[in-house]
């Protein structure tokens, strides 16, 4: 009975020290972002927390599903467009940690210069409402249209005042958008998209300066901000070692955003 009990205690502190880590599911796409969560997930394993990342090749499913419960988090967008999102879609996901910046640029194979964009020319950009007003102001900006409002970021064609050079403008969902390069004369490509792409951020013929507005963040829900796992993953993404991932990895073509 006595070697009986010792087996039974053996057995439960076996366990007690096996037990598992938390499990913490976040959405992410898959550049660069799929990848910054990897580079963290060792240290976070370290800390009792299994990062299981789920990778999705478009801007909506994320935030559905955080919001459904069916993901912890996720890592793929920036305020503007969380806000949006949360407005149109009446959820209340809310922003715990800004990573890095990309940069937002316009690409072309068949022009090297803005000037010779011709007339008529196509010009595809995002099809949702807070990246198409970006793409609008940034060909308000290089002089190739003008808006009534170049300070409204969520213009739409509708806000077109003139259109001297005819542009024929597209609008696609975002991860078409790099596809599109070689199709049009001229797309709005977001940086995520470019990386996967192998498309050079620094060939854009118009690029996004200067935004710190876009930082592209780790969201949560109202429910599970504070939890332990949700607040280590957001330690781990703003370290030193993360800031010197991303300046080393991406070589300049996105930056650190903390």
């Amino acid at each position: 009975m006595f070697k009986q009990s010792l087996a039974v205690l053996a057995v439960a502190l076996f366990g007690l020290s096996a037990q598992a880590n938390e499990k913490l599911t976040v959405g992410a796409t898959p550049v660069p972002h799929a990848e910054i969560l990897e580079f963290v997930k060792p240290v976070l394993a370290k800390e009792g927390v299994d990062l299981d990342i789920k990778v999705f090749t478009d801007f909506i499913q994320p935030n559905l599903q955080l919001a459904e419960k069916n993901l912890d988090a996720n890592y793929y967008q920036y305020r503007p467009f969380l806000d949006d999102f949360n407005k149109t879609r009446h959820t209340d996901l809310v922003p715990v940690v800004g990573v890095h910046i990309e940069p937002f640029g316009a690409y072309s194979t068949k022009i090297k210069d803005l000037k010779d964009l011709p007339d008529g020319a196509s010009v595809a950009i995002p099809n949702d409402p807070v990246n198409a007003g970006r793409a609008l102001v940034l060909l308000h900006e290089a002089g190739l249209l003008r808006l009534k409002d170049p300070a409204n970021t969520l213009a739409t064609q509708r806000d077109i005042a003139e259109n001297p050079k005819k542009l024929k403008i597209r609008e696609l969902e975002g991860a078409l958008l790099a596809r599109a390069v070689n199709q049009v004369d001229l797309a709005f490509v977001f940086a995520n998209y470019a990386l996967e792409a192998g498309i050079d951020t620094g060939s854009a013929l118009i690029v996004e300066k200067g935004k710190d507005l876009y930082v592209e963040y780790l969201v949560a829900r109202p429910d599970n901000l504070q939890d332990p796992g949700i607040q280590k993953l957001a330690k781990a993404l703003n370290t030193p070692e993360v800031r010197e991932f991303i300046l080393t990895r991406y070589k300049g073509q996105i930056a650190p955003g903390f």
